[in-house]
């Protein structure tokens, strides 16, 4: 039986509720037809934002949202979106598909979705082929509070008040898509384009994000960090899990044997190396830690549904990805002392997508279900705790990961939440939970659990899902379970 401790007197950091955030492109579905149908849609909508999925998301607590992109970012030109839609200009969208974009949805529809989903907003700007002036007047028409040429624009296209912006990417992926940029040239260009973007109003405090890392490339933390450490509040990190080792054959996203599985969950665990790694290259540029990481592009990265447009990234999820959320999120709150923000790539029919749609259709994945089961934990106080576990080994790619991966908070009424992956595809696990200096008065438990290509599908009922959790036996300071195979399990402690 594996020892998992709690200790509620170690109150390490506060979990920033933006840790469980989200991200949407325009790229394939995710914008156009997953989220905005327009006014005129025979799909229910408000202000042309679909209905089902903004009551979903509002449902599954999204904090924040990222927009419009991703590569997408660096060659959008905002005042194309914006005004009459029929006067809007049109372009092709290059990376994703080499569809026509109509630039219907832009950024007065971005403020309306996050004002109707309640979360705040995380704009990317265009640094690849964009302009200082054209990143500082977009600043000046979201946020800026009185007599100026973009505030006037902005009432004229129907919005006098400025809108509330929280955070702000300067460039995305500039050592690649933003830009084949080395790093640093890019954090030049950050000093001189964030000089620009400036907080108008005091009330509105705007964190500038600065292009971070992709994947394990220290030597680009370390030369960005160097030239932003005085500006920026965040620097990001991108790294998608592939179960192969190839970008042309990724793998599929419901076929997959064992070994893949395997694969799979042992480069997801990656993640803590990478957030671990990461921290210490800034560290050891600035070492009194002015600038927080934050993750905004991570999840599985599978081949495209049969049949689909390879340029649109759509992948159906199973209980395998909920398996990654579960214990990516576990680890993103053990990093709360140090993590900004972090979203999952993308909000809907993209990649790891917790909505999938088709048409009127709209059906909610496995990944939906656990940043639903998680989102108590969102500016809860993570609290020291520990577990022993079992190493699995990956043969595909030779690496250990753990079968157990846990994290704990406490919310401002003393209430402890305990989520705990069981990242095993064939094996339970007994646990036996101590709590140090705390006597239980109750404990309720969820779960998400199916064999690991389990999905929900249109036009089917759901298969997986959070059902209530009752394998557990109660003790006087903390309780026993048995986790069963390739299962998410969230404990409730009332003391």
């Amino acid at each position: 039986m594996e020892k998992y401790l709690i200790n509620p007197n170690e109150k390490i950091a506060t979990i920033n509720k933006d840790l469980y955030g989200h991200f949407s492109e325009h790229l394939g579905r995710c914008i156009y037809e997953g989220i905005y149908v327009g006014e005129n849609s025979k799909i229910p909508n408000v202000n042309g934002m679909r209905s089902d999925v903004v009551a979903a998301l509002k449902e599954m607590g999204i904090p924040v949202l990222r927009w419009p992109g991703g590569c997408f970012a660096d060659e959008y030109h905002w005042k194309d979106g914006i005004g009459e839609k029929s006067k809007r200009k049109k372009m092709i969208n290059t990376h994703w598909g080499g569809v026509v974009e109509d630039n219907s949805f832009g950024t007065d529809e971005f403020f309306e979705l996050c004002r109707q989903l309640g979360c705040d907003a995380y704009v990317n700007g265009n640094v690849g082929s964009g302009t200082v002036q054209e990143m500082s007047e977009w600043v000046e028409y979201i946020t800026f509070d009185g007599v100026s040429p973009m505030a006037e624009l902005r009432a004229k296209n129907g919005h006098k008040e400025p809108y509330k912006l929280k955070y702000f990417g300067v460039g995305n992926e500039s050592w690649g898509c933003g830009g084949c940029m080395d790093p640093e040239h890019y954090g030049n260009l950050f000093k001189q384009y964030n000089t620009y973007c400036r907080t108008y109003n005091k009330d509105n405090p705007i964190s500038r994000i600065a292009c971070g890392p992709n994947g394990g490339d220290y030597h680009w933390t370390k030369q960005v960090m160097d030239k932003v450490k005085h500006h920026a509040n965040g620097i990001s990190l991108h790294y998608y899990t592939l179960p192969r080792d190839s970008w042309d054959d990724k793998g599929s996203a419901t076929e997959f044997d064992r070994n893949e599985y395997d694969a799979t969950v042992s480069k997801a665990f990656r993640m803590d190396e990478l957030i671990t790694n990461h921290l210490a290259a800034m560290d050891s540029v600035a070492p009194w830690k002015p600038v927080k990481l934050v993750v905004d592009e991570w999840g599985t990265w599978y081949d495209v549904e049969p049949g689909t447009n390879p340029g649109f990234l759509y992948q159906q999820s199973t209980m395998r990805d909920a398996i990654v959320a579960a214990l990516t999120l576990n680890i993103f709150n053990k990093h709360a002392d140090r993590l900004l923000m972090c979203n999952i790539a993308q909000t809907v029919n993209v990649l790891q997508s917790v909505i999938l749609t088709d048409g009127k259709k709209m059906v909610k994945t496995p990944t939906y279900y656990v940043f639903k089961l998680f989102k108590e934990h969102q500016n809860n106080t993570l609290l020291g705790s520990f577990i022993t576990t079992e190493k699995l080994y990956s043969a595909n790619n030779k690496k250990e990961f753990p079968q157990l991966v846990e994290s704990a908070s406490v919310d401002e009424n003393g209430v402890i939440y305990s989520t705990v992956a069981n990242t095993s595809s064939t094996k339970s696990a007994k646990i036996k939970c101590q709590i140090a200096d705390t006597k239980v008065k109750s404990i309720k438990a969820e779960i998400i659990t199916e064999e690991c290509h389990a999905k929900n599908e249109f036009d089917c009922e759901e298969k997986v899902f959070i059902k209530e959790f009752t394998s557990f036996r109660q003790l006087k300071d903390g309780f026993t379970a048995e986790l069963p195979a390739c299962s998410v399990v969230k404990f409730t402690i009332e003391r």
